[in-house]
């Protein structure tokens, strides 16, 4: 039996639950699976549904954090055929009882902007001293490892296992067609699917699509999500009047989200560094790839783990919006969007779940 301990899990939207939603199903295929999730909504009908056994808390953040915490290693005595223990943030680990991991192999995965606190201050200590408890700590890309041997963690404990991503979909023929009243006849096709926050760097995209437009005046842009700068972006887009190019979506079916992105002919994400928030990956990059769409992304943090540069798409400074204006250029010039978005698909097979939780699988 494999337990999971986890605050972010379906139907919860987020990247990080897809990425514990999608490590729980691929550990289905070899045995048993019991997680301990938080409460969200809607989470009833979800769980019924799942091929896992999911145990929910709710309650105040604090008490539920040792209610889990006690619930686990009551669970732990109690059972003794249990293969390994993974943690979905350093948080997860912090109340466990280090007695129960002794013998038992047990993950946990790191996220940039999870860990990025200054050594030595109190944040810093408590990730340190969470960690110290677990015996593979598993970054999510090469970023993300030098960044935790920059905090203090012990780099023989490190382990890079990428995020996996799941099996492109088949399309129904009712969100095909949706998705092209959304796009039209427009060209190019840019989609962002990302939470509306400073770092995804909505901001400069739109900056750069008002200069577009000129050289592209069918250009459209669809942004899919929901965040803290989502008033601030619909007010830019009125400044810039954009109106007629921009359009945001938040709360569509995962068809649709997943038929806009086949459509699309470029996934737009340059991120840049906010205070101590910094892209460690970036599995929708490796989701448009699966697509067969290629991606810009930022040169800051980990998306060069996602993005093979100049052969499934670009990197760039996402701080400098003439930067990301020349790389959009340079990713349309001579059709390059076609052979990047090939590329792409033949990337994307090294990120598939099957092949992903086989890295799991050997440490173990």
């Amino acid at each position: 039996m494999f337990l999971i301990s986890t605050r972010n899990f379906p139907p919860e939207v987020g990247g990080m639950q897809n990425l514990i939603g999608g490590l729980a199903t691929a550990l289905i295929n070899h045995g048993p699976v019991k997680v301990f999730a938080d409460k969200t909504d809607k989470y009833e009908e979800y769980d019924k549904s799942s091929k896992a056994t999911i145990e929910r808390f709710g309650g105040f953040k604090l008490f539920r954090k040792y209610r889990k915490a006690n619930r686990i290693s009551e669970f732990v005595r109690e059972n003794k055929n249990i293969r390994s223990i993974f943690f979905d943030h350093w948080k997860s680990t912090e109340k466990i009882n280090s007695d129960i991991l002794k013998n038992i192999p047990n993950f946990c995965l790191v996220h940039s902007k999870e860990i990025n606190h200054e050594k030595n201050s109190g944040l810093n200590k408590r990730v340190l001293t969470s960690l110290e408890k677990v015996k593979f700590i598993i970054a999510n890309s090469n970023f993300t490892k030098k960044l935790a041997i920059n905090i203090g963690l012990p780099e023989k404990k490190i382990h890079i296992i990428h995020p996996g991503h799941d099996e492109p979909l088949n399309i129904e023929d009712k969100f095909s067609k949706e998705s092209e009243k959304f796009f039209g006849n427009s060209f190019p096709k840019i989609l962002t699917v990302a939470r509306l926050e400073k770092r995804k760097n909505h901001q400069n995209i739109l900056m750069c699509i008002r200069n577009l437009k000129e050289r592209f005046p069918k250009i459209k842009y669809i942004i899919i999500g929901d965040g803290d700068e989502k008033k601030r972006l619909h007010s830019l887009v009125k400044e810039l009047k954009l109106e007629n190019q921009v359009v945001f979506l938040n709360n569509i079916d995962q068809k649709l989200k997943v038929s806009l992105m086949q459509k699309s002919n470029l996934f737009l994400m340059p991120s840049i560094v906010d205070k101590k928030s910094v892209e460690g990956f970036g599995i929708s990059f490796i989701e448009a790839a699966s697509y067969g769409v290629g991606s810009i992304g930022g040169k800051d943090g980990g998306a060069e783990d996602a993005i093979k540069n100049n052969e499934t798409g670009l990197l760039c400074n996402g701080q400098d919006i003439s930067e990301i204006y020349n790389s959009i250029i340079e990713f349309f010039n001579n059709d390059n969007y076609k052979k990047f978005g090939s590329n792409a698909i033949k990337f994307s097979e090294n990120f598939t779940w099957k092949k992903i939780i086989r890295q799991y699988l050997n440490l173990i």
